[in-house]
């Protein structure tokens, strides 16, 4: 498998994933314009996409959809709620409702509920042959039930949101810092690390962390609560790093 981060942030996400008989994006933010882009900058045709994963129906992951699906007619994987959800999502061919395990070709897509202030939000494993990915983004906890499905995968596009003291002190009204760090909100850069360290594994290759907030995080402080966290439990691991706003990750392979 073939993966890049296209845009990650609350202005829009975006990831790519490549096998040898099938092109995917998980979630569509931002714009068509952007995606095509972004894709044209990995010399793929937007033409060419097969499915579209969506994780849940907040703008920051669909906003994009509508436009895309209307010009290249791509087929939609989502559930039954957030299908209600999408109002304009009208081209019902193209639609597949998923609940339990999906079988694409030579991709098995594993749906785990995530815990978002979203219809139905889900996040993701995905395989195939003997490789895996991990795809947990807006979330406000990981359920200690995933915890065996989730360990020991290759790779982890893991969501790292907030540092909970700049947020706190940062410019966001009371509601909207209760909202962030509830829950149904977002996984802090402390709570990602945790997670990380109890879910990486000796077959554990790389970890993207996701999601990052321009307002209340910075690359280098979550880079750095992972490292020290890791250090904390004795995991041995230091091949991480952040997706980007607004550029694609170099290859996951």
């Amino acid at each position: 498998m073939k993966v890049y981060v296209l845009s990650s942030g609350s202005e829009g996400n975006a990831t790519y994933i490549e096998t040898e008989n099938l092109k995917l994006i998980i979630d569509l933010g931002r714009n068509a314009k952007y995606i095509k882009t972004k894709l044209a900058e990995i010399n793929v045709n937007p033409a060419e996409i097969d499915y579209i994963l969506i994780s849940h129906t907040h703008k920051d992951h669909t906003s994009a959809l509508k436009t895309f699906v209307g010009k290249y007619k791509t087929k939609v994987l989502l559930s039954q709620e957030m299908f209600y959800d999408l109002s304009d999502l009208k081209d019902y061919d193209n639609i597949i409702i998923y609940d339990e395990d999906i079988y694409l070709k030579d991709l098995k897509i594993t749906p785990i509920k995530s815990s978002h202030d979203a219809p139905d939000a889900r996040n993701f494993i995905i395989e195939n042959a003997n490789h895996s990915i991990v795809y947990v983004t807006d979330t406000g906890y990981v359920n200690r039930k995933y915890f065996e499905m989730l360990r020991n995968k290759e790779i982890y596009l893991f969501e790292s949101n907030h540092d909970i003291e700049m947020l706190m002190n940062g410019p966001y009204p009371k509601w909207l810092k209760t909202r962030v760090v509830g829950s149904f909100g977002h996984l802090s850069n402390k709570d990602s690390a945790f997670y990380l360290c109890k879910l990486i594994g000796e077959n554990t290759k790389q970890v993207v962390l996701m999601h990052l907030s321009h307002i209340n995080n910075t690359e280098e402080i979550a880079l750095n609560t992972l490292k020290d966290t890791l250090k904390e439990y004795n995991v041995e691991f230091n091949n991480y790093k952040c997706a980007k706003r607004s550029e694609i990750t170099e290859v996951l392979k």
